[in-house]
């Protein structure tokens, strides 16, 4: 099913036909249809257009300048109008008012003495948001293997403790200390439900890895990024990529694809557990407009 959730993901802009996805997850279109129901607690056609929609809304205010029409064929609808009926009936407005209440919002936040400060650029071409100290640069990353365990719930202090509690005495136990990891986002926590955002705990792996425990593996794909070093607490990481994704990405030149999201924790990456403060690399995946 993991592997269904990824294909979706990453061919949205396609039709996914029932047939198709139960022979990535090795089943009959019958069986696979209850077992994903079942397993989901929504049927493949909810679960599909609750995706479609729920990435097309976070596209429109990321990228302000792509057209609705745009958006909407990046994410599988077969025209602006189906895709207009569909977005108001899951968010109780057009694309288009969506997109202006969005950056009526973020403007209003950038207004407030005590919230964001204006971008400036820096001597070498980056952009740093004052706010929350984040220099944004454009990296190639090569395709890396991990294994990883998921957690589905809030994100938040939630994820703390799933590394602290469930990871890392997994990563012990098969002798992964000391790798570099990656924590996943699949889901926009301020348009996706709590109770239904996804996220996963990863760790690189050589090819052949076996190792106990219930992880999955897959390969983050290579690329383009845009990448911004955040130093921080986890109530702080929330507002860094909302930066990213709300104020840099917008004015960049550069466009959101089909990659996941994900934080980059290299193996020296720093923690200081009286404070919780932590430093990692934040990333998009972005290609040119």
């Amino acid at each position: 099913m993991h592997r269904v959730l990824e294909h979706i993901d990453r061919q949205l802009d396609e039709r996914l036909e029932l047939e198709t996805l139960a022979r990535v997850a090795n089943f009959s279109p019958f069986h696979f249809h209850r077992l994903f129901a079942a397993w989901m607690g929504e049927t493949l056609g909810e679960y599909l257009r609750r995706r479609r929609l729920e990435v097309a809304a976070q596209r429109l205010v990321a990228q302000p300048h792509l057209p609705v029409v745009q958006v909407s064929l990046s994410v599988g609808f077969g025209s602006a109008e189906a895709f207009a009926r569909a977005f108001k009936a899951r968010f109780g407005e057009t694309p288009s008012a969506w997109r202006s209440a969005e950056h009526r919002k973020r403007d209003q936040a950038k207004r407030k003495p005590d919230q964001a400060a204006a971008r400036r650029g820096t001597d070498d071409g980056t952009m740093k948001n004052t706010s929350i100290d984040l220099n944004v640069k454009l990296v190639d990353r090569q395709p890396v293997r991990v294994a990883y365990l998921r957690h589905v719930g809030p994100y938040g202090p939630g994820l703390s403790d799933f590394w602290i509690k469930t990871v890392a005495p997994w990563m012990a136990t098969n002798n992964l200390l000391g790798k570099p990891r990656y924590g996943i986002s699949h889901d926009d926590p301020s348009i996706t439900a709590p109770e239904k955002l996804r996220y996963d705990a990863a760790v690189e792996v050589p090819e052949d890895f076996t190792g106990s425990g219930p992880y999955m593996k897959t390969v983050i794909p290579g690329g383009k990024y845009a990448s911004g070093r955040f130093k921080g607490t986890g109530d702080q990481i929330g507002p860094a990529w909302e930066s990213l994704l709300r104020d840099w990405l917008p004015d960049s030149g550069m466009q959101l694809d089909a990659r996941p999201f994900f934080e980059y924790y290299p193996v020296d990456a720093p923690y200081d557990p009286k404070t919780g403060a932590f430093e990692c690399d934040i990333c998009i995946p972005v290609v040119a407009l």
